[in-house]
């Protein structure tokens, strides 16, 4: 009779059990999905909470940490952002995924090297990872290693030759060795691939400017401008050119201006110090 009393008891004690890891496991996906859903919103702290959450739950749950990564990068908190896909890689060392976003945590902080070791690492995992490919360039060309961007470029391009970044990256490589008619190639093509690619019109303009083009340097950064009237780089540059090059005070004095309200105000203050603008 003991030993049935007993057998009762395990079992009740078994099924106890399961219910309770099942619930586990209920909740911390309920608490990754609602973060997952505050960060498509938008909502990245709260996104934060709920992947501590899920976290606390289960130590190991690869997934959120990785998605807390990429929250912790939104808020350019990159070192945490790095000790989250760390933690991503320790528990999964083939998340390809994780060394490419922990690469690009470390570019933010400008750590190139570091951050080309985790590209390679993605690229080994995943062979055909274009965007690694793509991503690796821009550091090799921070670093002045415009060869090795180049090299990177074109084998993202052939992974994927409608990659219109890479055709960008490339132009800026090519800019770097100062091989600027290849460079406006370049900026031209990710255009026609992407007739909203702002940062190409605007690297376009800049080797137009180089090459003494400077209507067709005008001509893009207006088309980038329209693109996004927001975007202070080609007011800034627009401007410097008209000041610089055309002689025309006013028209650069509107450029510098409208620069410095969006954030960019080096130039209008050194003209405004000079008695060039109001």
């Amino acid at each position: 009779m003991r030993k049935y009393i007993l057998c009762i008891l395990v079992l009740a004690l078994i099924a106890t059990i399961g219910c309770a890891t099942t619930a586990v496991e209920k909740t911390k996906e309920t608490y990754l999905d609602r973060g997952n859903s505050y960060y498509s919103s938008g909502k990245y702290q709260q996104a934060i909470k709920d992947y501590n959450q899920a976290i606390r739950l289960d130590p190991k749950f690869a997934e959120a940490y990785f998605n807390r990564g990429l929250a912790y990068r939104r808020t350019d908190q990159h070192d945490e952002a790095i000790a989250d896909y760390s933690k991503t890689i320790d528990i999964n060392p083939k998340d390809a995924d994780a060394y490419y976003n922990r690469a690009i945590a470390y570019g933010r902080k400008g750590q190139y090297d570091q951050g080309i070791s985790d590209y390679t690492k993605a690229i080994e995992l995943n062979p055909r990872f274009a965007e690694a490919y793509t991503n690796r360039a821009v550091a090799y060309r921070r670093k002045g290693q415009y060869d090795q961007a180049i090299s990177d470029s074109n084998k993202a391009l052939e992974i994927n030759p409608r990659d219109a970044t890479a055709y960008n990256n490339r132009g800026n490589a090519y800019v770097g060795k100062g091989l600027y008619n290849k460079a406006i190639s370049d900026f031209t093509k990710a255009i026609e691939i992407d007739p909203r690619h702002v940062k190409a019109y605007t690297n376009r303009g800049l080797a137009y400017y180089e090459k003494g083009q400077y209507d067709q340097a005008i001509a893009s950064f207006t088309k980038a401008i329209e693109i996004d009237p927001r975007f202070a780089d080609a007011y800034n540059n627009r401007g410097f050119i008209y000041m610089v090059r055309l002689e025309d005070k006013k028209k650069a004095c509107t450029d510098y201006k409208r620069a410095c309200e969006l954030g960019i105000c080096r130039n209008y203050k050194i003209a405004r110090r000079r008695g060039d603008c109001e």
